[in-house]
């Protein structure tokens, strides 16, 4: 929440919208609501007006109780707003030094609400893209109506294909897993067909026959047959270790030399991203133990991303691999709020029977405590914590994890030193808390960004130095915000 007496600290981004609404409620003002609903949420403030240097002044509103009442006429209006996802206590009248003004917090709309979008046109729909309202694409309307169904979208039966899409040799690979990791199961002396229904890689089409799920498809097909139903996949990893080099090392699922199925390149992908874990000498009784609490965090990272993506979304599934960090980013953007999957106990896949299959097999988490685990096990090895990220036009989700030592003293900062280690990112991100902070303290900001408050100081003191940050107070009380 805004801090209202430091208003004219604040700008607009995508997360705050100010308007001046001396003439009314502005026309302009569902496109915003339309965007903030369909991105990350924010605050419409109605009697602020943005001066030339970007920062805000208020004025005072002849009538805000009439402004709020047209407001709530017109949200309820489905001729005017596809729905209202607002309470009672997110509009309310503010007053800031002597001036009323009227505030709108609007929520981030659960995905079942999506598209949320105006004048009963569902090309009217926006999204929020740093500090405009943009039309949404085709491409990005599509993907929040799947999105917003009850099913998984790799529940899809797929009745223009047979049973001949499959890879046999990924069939017996994953169910000779399966015996390994469930002894016994009731499911093992099926026949393949049987065992791939009940798997849910297979299901029943309206013709009575036996047809390829989108989850089996993905899982077990061939990349040949996957790309007829989703014409943008690529999985792709790459190894950068050489500056000089785009990569070292690659895997791609149009090689043609393997299958190309999501299955076979998890398994590629993880003995590629663990081949420089460090394993501590551990014994459990006569056997060695090479598993770690890393090892576990890294296949729950590779999962997630795999189970998450929108494969009818461009640009494919990246994961790259360098000798200081991994990222992996797929299409399509969360379901549910970041700060809610970095809390657990939620889970909502994109890709549920997916999901169901690395479960069987011992990968993944079902109960949203997958994310979690990475950021308490990356907290543990006292590395920078891992970043998730959400990029627009195209969608997209990006997981960060940096192996750097969060206090490693060898990599001290110092000012105008063009060896420092502070990263552009890092600033990036200080600069977007103390946007929406009118003024923090260094252990706020710390906690944001995932270090040790005397790391963060030292960014800080950087920001400082450019001229960008201003610190006020000294030793405990001291804090900081962006400068006027």
């Amino acid at each position: 929440m805004i801090d209202f007496s430091k208003i004219e600290q604040y700008r607009e981004n995508n997360r705050i919208e100010a308007k001046k609404a001396l003439g009314g409620l502005p026309k302009s003002i569902w496109e915003t609501y339309s965007a903030f609903a369909n991105t990350y949420g924010g605050i419409i403030l109605l009697g602020v007006e943005e001066l030339a240097d970007k920062s805000f002044r208020t004025v005072d509103l002849p009538d805000p109780e009439k402004l709020i009442k047209e407001f709530w006429n017109i949200v309820n209006n489905p001729n005017k707003t596809s729905v209202n996802v607002l309470s009672s206590k997110d509009v309310f009248v503010q007053e800031v030094d002597g001036d009323h003004i009227v505030v709108i917090n609007v929520p981030r709309a659960e995905r079942s609400y999506k598209p949320v979008y105006v004048d009963g046109n569902p090309l009217c729909t926006y999204r929020r893209n740093g500090e405009g309202d943009y039309r949404c694409t085709k491409e990005e309307y599509q993907a929040m109506v799947r999105d917003a169904s009850v099913k998984t979208q790799d529940m899809l039966v797929l009745e223009e294909m047979d049973m001949d899409v499959f890879n046999k040799e990924s069939v017996r690979s994953y169910r000779q897993r399966m015996r390994l990791s469930r002894p016994g199961h009731v499911w093992e002396a099926l026949e393949d067909e049987d065992f791939l229904l009940k798997l849910g890689a297979v299901g029943i089409g309206s013709d009575g026959k036996k047809h390829p799920t989108s989850a089996g498809l993905l899982m077990f097909g061939n990349e040949y047959d996957i790309v007829r139903e989703f014409n943008t996949y690529f999985l792709d990893y790459q190894e950068q270790y050489d500056a000089d080099t785009r990569w070292t090392d690659r895997i791609i699922s149009s090689s043609g030399d393997w299958s190309g199925n999501v299955y076979d390149f998890y398994f590629r992908a993880y003995n590629k991203l663990i081949q420089d874990i460090k394993v501590p000498f551990k014994m459990e009784g006569s056997v060695r133990v090479d598993d770690t609490s890393v090892h576990q965090a890294l296949r729950e990272a590779l999962a997630n991303c795999l189970v998450n993506a929108d494969y009818y979304g461009r640009q494919g599934l990246v994961i790259i691999k360098k000798r200081d960090a991994i990222t992996m980013a797929n299409p399509g953007g969360f379901r549910i709020g970041i700060d809610a999957a970095k809390s657990g106990g939620v889970s909502d896949p994109r890709n549920g029977a997916m999901l169901k299959m690395f479960n069987l097999i011992d990968i993944g988490e079902r109960a949203g405590s997958g994310i979690p685990n990475i950021f308490r096990v990356w907290r543990e090895q006292g590395w920078v914590m891992p970043a998730i990220t959400e990029q627009l036009e195209p969608e997209r989700t990006i997981l960060t994890l940096c192996f750097e030592k969060t206090a490693d003293k060898k990599s001290a900062i110092k000012i105008g030193d063009k060896k420092s280690a502070i990263s552009t990112k890092m600033k990036e991100s200080i600069i977007g808390y103390l946007t929406d902070h009118a003024e923090a303290k260094a252990s706020s900001i710390a906690e944001y960004i995932g270090l040790k408050p005397s790391r963060t100081r030292d960014y800080l003191n950087e920001l400082i130095a450019e001229g960008i940050v201003v610190a006020e107070g000294g030793n405990r009380n001291r804090s900081y915000k962006l400068k006027s």
